[in-house]
């Protein structure tokens, strides 16, 4: 191995040694987690706390699961999360991948300034923006109502220039072309532009539907009945004890209500990878 390569070589290493030191501390509570679910109330409390549960597989406590499910009534709260998430997650990309193409390829008066005010929305705190998101959601009469967890997300400042940022390195001649066969502008959105940034969609996608699976600021000041509360809130209830009152049940809901997003990135992770890679920065 030549000198110039040797480098290289640790260089190569040390990245992997971080990369995988740092994906062990992400993956480590969700481990510990699952572990704490299966395990009795006695060993989940113990001083002295073993990495797995006691005894072969088939003596793990498998029921937590079972009883979580039920004394928590997270049926009801999957049904609410599901109900939130998709159709935030629909309509928000369909709205942001609009107004993103409007942005990039369409020429109108004022295009400049109200992208740059768009993107100064990106410098607001995030309690500021919901400040007014609750008088809108209090004056249309939609406080505790599943409406309030959907109105304020149909469209955000970062999915418009994520979108934005990919249409824009669409080829113009494409659209060129379009418009000489008669197409017209929505038609050219739907036959040229949603085929081409297909993965950008899907990794918008991704985003949004963990930010709305995930929210828990929002929910805890619009929604007060328990009718409406989503999956965030009901883990903070039980971890207050409310639903259950042992540490392994706890544990086993809250790895119920982590699955559904494990699942939609691993189903989406090609095109949420290509979809990084592949947004352009082109102004």
């Amino acid at each position: 191995m030549s000198a110039a390569a040797r480098p290289n070589w640790i260089v190569r290493w040390l990245v992997h040694l971080v990369t995988y030191a740092v994906a062990l501390t992400m993956i480590a509570p969700f481990g510990w987690m699952i572990s704490t679910s299966l395990k009795t109330n006695r060993r989940a409390i113990d001083p002295n706390p073993s990495l797995l549960p006691d005894g072969p597989l088939t003596q793990w406590q498998w029921h937590h699961y079972l009883e979580a499910w039920r004394r928590a009534q997270l049926g009801d709260f999957y049904l609410n999360s599901i109900i939130v998430a998709v159709v935030v997650t629909a309509l928000s990309v369909l709205f942001c991948a609009i107004a993103g193409f409007a942005f990039a390829k369409l020429r109108f008066a004022g295009r400049r300034i109200t992208f740059a005010i768009l993107l100064a929305t990106l410098l607001l705190p995030y309690q500021v923006y919901f400040i007014f998101a609750y008088f809108i959601c209090s004056w249309l009469g939609y406080i505790d109502q599943l409406h309030a967890l959907i109105v304020p997300f149909l469209a955000s400042a970062f999915g418009i220039f994520y979108m934005r940022q990919s249409i824009v390195t669409v080829p113009d001649s494409l659209l060129d072309a379009g418009r000489i066969d008669g197409f017209t502008d929505f038609e050219l959105f739907v036959n040229i532009i949603v085929p081409a940034v297909r993965p950008a969609l899907a990794a918008l996608a991704i985003f949004t539907f963990m930010a709305s699976w995930n929210n828990f600021f929002w929910p805890l000041i619009v929604i007060d009945s328990s009718e409406h509360i989503t999956l965030p809130l009901a883990v903070e209830r039980l971890s207050a004890g409310q639903f259950v009152d042992s540490w392994p049940q706890r544990m086993a809901a809250a790895t119920i209500i982590t699955v559904p997003t494990i699942f939609v990135f691993v189903l989406f992770q090609r095109s949420f990878v290509e979809g990084l890679a592949l947004t352009g920065v082109k102004g």
